[in-house]
């Protein structure tokens, strides 16, 4: 290694930034390091490893706790060949649930799933997958770069499963079947292999599904019943978005990424609260100097049983958390660096990241074996 670090995150201060513990909500924060080989890790709020778990897949995104205490983790099925080049940035196909000693209690595996794999405490698994479409109704997606499809034409369209403890399919959903062509087109930015990429599938209260679709700038309810499309968010509203989830007033957590937003020449990101009754932004929250929080990719946002908010600024690996009032009280930077195992990716993200998808906090009550183990 030369004598200056050539990556600029690895550069600056990893681990505990900072911490005041009188507004911080006191609890452990769960993340799995993306270029990691599956190791899972349980921080307290001092940034101590409290637990880890080592599973034998790279993660597919992300790891959180069910209420029962298992693991539930998304990880990359190996050996599959890329659909498209950005495939095996954001694949998985392998969802489990783990012991705290790793233990794998269940698992499901799909080739063609990706980003979001929710796990239900009924061992069922609400997940996105992909199916090809070609010609006519490849032709039909609205918008992207002319000719960008992936090879033979195709574009990939999102699919929605639900699965059972045991694997058998008991709901699902097709954008193609769906979603409007010309009410949902690709941003014109994008390319053609991958609509309307869905980042983000979570169940509401109300039986009913909440999506993010990305590539179209949207959040959706999606009808259980029906598959319709019940709300979307106002256009304008989110830009290239992640994670959004329901609060528990029923207005709308999200990670607005700020890629490509109307109306303003330099980027920001954000984390907002919208209003579904009228479509308004109720609360927002943003970096005091708004072009230094920008996360162009990835990213999510946890409301805290006090008020308080855990946002996760995915690329830079920034783990923080801020009270209702915007004031910053805790600040973690995932200090684990390395490069992709895929060269594909490793080839589009050629720098040793220390990205993680998102991350969660828990209250030690909801960790009810953590001081038998620890």
């Amino acid at each position: 290694m030369p004598p200056v670090d050539q990556n600029s995150r690895r550069r600056r201060p990893t681990g505990l930034i900072a911490l005041d513990e009188r507004a911080a909500y006191d609890g452990y924060t769960l993340y799995a390091p993306l270029t990691g080989t599956g190791e899972v890790y349980l921080i307290d709020l001092h940034g101590r490893t409290a637990h880890q778990w080592h599973l034998p897949w790279r993660p597919g995104r992300h790891a959180r706790l069910l209420t029962d205490g298992t693991l539930a983790y998304n990880g990359v099925l190996p050996g599959e060949e890329a659909l498209f080049p950005m495939w095996h940035k954001y694949r998985g196909g392998i969802m489990v649930h783990a012991a705290p000693d790793g233990t794998v209690l269940r698992e499901h595996r799909d080739p063609l799933q990706h980003h979001d794999a929710h796990h239900l405490d009924d061992g069922g698994i609400l997940y996105t997958a992909l199916e090809p479409l070609t010609g006519a109704e490849a032709g039909a997606v609205r918008g992207g770069v002319p000719g960008s499809e992936a090879t033979g034409g195709i574009v990939w369209a999102d699919t929605i499963k639900e699965t059972g403890p045991d694997g058998e399919l008991r709901w699902s959903w097709r954008a193609a079947e769906h979603l409007d062509r010309e009410q949902f087109p690709l941003h014109e930015a994008y390319a053609r292999e991958h609509w309307p990429l869905i980042n983000s599938v979570t169940p509401l209260r109300d039986g009913n599904i909440l999506v993010s679709l990305r590539s179209v700038s949207a959040v959706v309810v999606i009808s259980r019943d029906t598959g319709e499309v019940l709300w979307r968010s106002r256009p304008g509203t989110v830009s290239q978005q992640h994670a959004p989830t329901e609060l528990d007033d029923g207005r709308l957590l999200v990670f607005d990424n700020g890629v490509f937003r109307p109306g303003h020449d330099v980027p920001y990101s954000r984390v907002i609260e919208i209003d579904r009754a009228d479509g308004d932004i109720a609360w927002e929250y943003h970096d005091p100097a708004r072009e230094f929080f920008f996360a162009p990719f990835m990213g999510s946002a946890q409301r805290l049983p006090n008020g308080n908010t855990l946002i996760t600024d995915s690329p830079s690996g920034r783990l923080f958390e801020v009270t209702k009032d915007g004031y910053l009280c805790w600040e973690y930077v995932v200090p684990h660096f390395a490069g992709y195992a895929e060269s594909e990716v490793r080839g589009l993200f050629p720098s040793e990241p220390n990205a993680v998808f998102r991350a969660y906090r828990y209250a030690a009550a909801d960790i009810p074996w953590l001081g038998a183990t620890g």
